[in-house]
């Protein structure tokens, strides 16, 4: 589902529980921009603030990532990069 920038996806059966994904890199329409906040700089910022990750990206890297964690509704948020 889609309004304007928002997207929602529904999955029906494909996962145990509620996913939320955000993709550094991608526009809504999973186009690259050219600014954007590497996943490694978000998941420095994320710890600093005391947030604990389920997984984390390797920061001696570069290009695509992913980290997880779980937010108070016990929803598991994914920030994957692609690039």
């Amino acid at each position: 589902m889609k309004n304007g920038n928002a997207i929602i996806g529904l999955f029906e059966g494909m996962f145990e529980n509620n996913i939320i994904t955000f993709n550094p890199g991608w526009d809504e329409n999973v186009q690259s921009i050219e600014t954007f906040n590497d996943v490694r700089v978000i998941q420095e910022h994320l710890k600093k603030c005391g947030i604990t990750l389920t997984s984390e990206a390797d920061s001696s890297t570069s290009g695509p990532a992913h980290i997880t964690l779980i937010n108070p509704d016990e929803d598991n948020i994914v920030i994957d990069q692609h690039r």
